[in-house]
């Protein structure tokens, strides 16, 4: 598709001039002009074929007759407080008709419905984070996360900068636009391409964002998503400003790029310099410095005002944290308050950003040169499976498939039973999407206190907001599973906080070959997530026959390794305990059935294992080749280079 069919926003030749007069009078001189000539000019300004309309996505154009930009009634003030924004009348405009075919356009409520989604601000904000981090591919290094200024009216607008690749002009239009994502990447946490504007939009009216590319040549785009502009200018469809600029190698200067005409360039830059918080094109290129060589600069201004008309996002009460402020007055007027649990990442994080809450543990695993920066501080990275005592490690094989198999940590809080906190930390793709999920609900007598999990559950799927999972067949086993193995741990382990012991749990043998292998798994499980789990500590496995199977397999004998015992464990689970009976009966027939399996796939991974040993060899013997190369040229070289210049000298004595 043609980048320029993303973003359209011109006029006709006929009304260019007075148009782009008008656009620079401002709102109450549109709204007026718009009163007494009608449609005209407004039909003019959507009817025109270049690049700032996000909604003309089809490579056609558009019949004047069959739009307008604006509706009929005065520009209505903008509302400041966001459940209240898009509060407000419309007027009717007919749909527009191409080749018998029926032409979408997007109405600017719908960037405040779209927006909506996301119920706290803080997913807003982790939903932009996600895009610096699957930058991480192309070189990024850092995001950045601050209150800067809006220099237009002196208010406090949302930095968010990463020094990733960039976007170059056809990519910063598919950014701004609804539904395109090239993230095809298994590990990319960004997959449906509407996180930008449903966040974006959701913690302020207005955006701007800045992006330099620099991959096959020099690029810099600026594009503008202003739901003010969209609101006061009394438009029916979204318009987004994009200007670009390309590095003349043969001046050595940046210069407009000129893909749809100078008078195209013109009309949207001076869309910019009014909408935007920069009034000058200096200005807006001085942003630029902020970026470098590469990367992306999103400024969020217009921030919204929560209930009681001051800002949502709390940038005074701690200068080193953004705040939430109406949830953090909640927890402290609550009787959490006078406790120790108020305190706890588990409630702090959802009014905390700060360095010990929700960007901390906001990744399950970060590279070690990438940086979170809030503020002015960097962000240390917080991996809570390390906190817990007493760990279990489960083997959760979803269905039965050894494939889709995931590690479960659980334990205790090291602060048990001091704090009431249960539930697990629920990550898909690397990324929190439940954080600290009640599994156990409406239970007494301190049932699971202290109980926490941690697992990465790539096989369900999340919802647009990345703040839960789709309720499909296979979340809700998972959601009965977890039930089930906290209820299990608090049972067989809570006499270690402190409480009577309920149950007693026998010691279960396990061959040695099925421990060799699941502690191979939990190595390659720690590898891959960067865990700093001590698998080593764990020696023995052992597995629990439940009283009714809540996965896809189901054990029939009532005897497993010829232990007897009602509990809550899934069959499909393997889990770490020590163990020292001796197995025989029905028992020992599963048991070999399994080990066999077992086996096999411990010679599958032990043989990957030493093709990569011998891959990393024979890369190591061609680096030191090539290294004893390049010696060999450079020493070639310093010899040519000594005798061009003894011959230099030669020639000169001559002459």
């Amino acid at each position: 598709m043609d980048s320029s069919t993303l973003v359209d926003l011109c006029i006709s030749d006929e009304n260019e001039e007075s148009e782009a007069n008008d656009v620079k009078k401002g709102a109450k001189h549109k709204a007026k002009k718009h009163k007494n000539v009608g449609n005209r000019s407004s039909n003019a300004l959507e009817s025109r074929k270049c690049k700032s309309d996000v909604t003309d996505q089809e490579d056609s154009r558009v019949d004047e007759s069959s739009l307008s930009s604006a509706s009929r009634l005065s520009p209505p003030p903008l509302c400041r407080q966001f459940w209240k924004a898009g509060n407000y009348e419309i007027g009717l405009s007919k749909a527009s008709i191409q080749n018998g075919k029926n032409h979408l356009r997007v109405h600017p409520m719908f960037l405040h419905s779209n927006a909506t989604s996301h119920k706290w601000a803080f997913g807003a904000i982790a939903e932009l984070l996600d895009n610096a981090i699957d930058e991480i591919q192309n070189g990024a290094t850092f995001v950045v996360v601050d209150k800067i200024f809006n220099p237009r009216d002196g208010n406090p607008a949302l930095l968010i900068q990463d020094d990733g690749g960039g976007m170059d002009p056809e990519i910063i239009r598919q950014c701004m636009s609804f539904g395109f994502s090239d993230k095809k990447s298994k590990s990319a946490i960004g997959q449906y391409g509407n996180g930008f504007k449903t966040s974006s939009m959701r913690l302020g009216a207005d955006v701007i964002v800045f992006s330099r590319h620099n991959k096959r040549k020099l690029t810099q785009s600026v594009g503008l998503l202003s739901y003010t502009f969209l609101r006061q200018t009394c438009h029916d469809r979204i318009v987004v400003p994009v200007v670009d600029y390309e590095f003349n190698t043969s001046t050595k200067t940046l210069e407009p790029l000129l893909s749809h005409g100078k008078e195209n360039f013109s009309i949207n830059l001076s869309m910019l310099l009014q909408w935007s918080p920069y009034s000058t094109e200096e200005n807006l290129m001085k942003q630029f410095d902020e970026i470098g060589t590469h990367g992306t600069r999103v400024i969020i201004y217009n921030l919204w005002l929560n209930d009681d008309g001051n800002m949502e996002l709390d940038f005074d009460s701690d200068l080193e944290d953004i705040i939430i402020g109406e949830a953090q007055k909640l927890f402290e007027s609550s009787r959490l308050s006078k406790q120790i649990t108020h305190h706890h990442i588990a409630y702090a994080y959802q009014y905390s950003l700060r360095f010990q809450a929700y960007l901390s543990i906001l990744y399950l695993r970060l590279p070690q040169n990438f940086r979170i920066v809030l503020r002015g501080k960097v962000v240390e990275h917080h991996n809570y499976a390390n906190d817990l005592k007493f760990p279990e490690f489960i083997l959760y094989r979803p269905g039965g498939n050894m494939e889709a198999a995931i590690i479960t940590t659980i334990g205790f809080l090291k602060e048990a039973p001091y704090v009431n906190v249960h539930g697990f930390n629920v990550y898909h793709r690397n990324r929190l999407i439940l954080p600290f999920w009640r599994v156990v609900k409406n239970v007494g007598d301190s049932c699971a206190r202290g109980v926490v999990g941690l697992l990465e559950a790539n096989f369900v799927e999340p919802t647009h907001n990345k703040q839960d999972f789709e309720k499909t067949s296979l979340f809700q086993k998972l959601e009965a599973r977890l039930k089930e193995m906290t209820l299990e741990y608090w049972d067989f382990h809570c006499g270690l906080i402190g409480y009577n012991q309920k149950k007693h749990n026998p010691p279960v043998p396990v061959p040695p070959q099925q421990s060799l292998l699941l502690d191979s798994c939990l190595e390659e499980s720690a590898l891959r997530n960067h865990c700093s789990t001590n698998i080593d500590s764990i020696s023995h496995v052992s597995a629990r026959r439940p009283e009714k199977s809540t996965d896809y397999e189901q054990i029939e004998p009532q005897q497993v390794f010829g232990v007897k015992r009602k509990s809550r464990t899934d069959a499909n689970d393997v889990q770490h305990k020590p163990s020292d009976q001796p197995a025989s009966g029905i028992g020992n027939q599963w048991q070999d059935e399994e080990t066999m399996n077992l086996v096999q796939e411990n010679k599958k991974l032990r043989a990957q294992l030493l093709e990569l040993e011998n891959s990393e060899k024979q890369l190591d013997l061609k680096v030191k080749q090539l290294k004893g190369e390049l010696e060999d040229v450079q020493h070639e070289y310093k010899r040519l280079l000594a005798e061009s210049e003894a011959i230099n000298m030669i020639k000169e004595e001559k002459t």
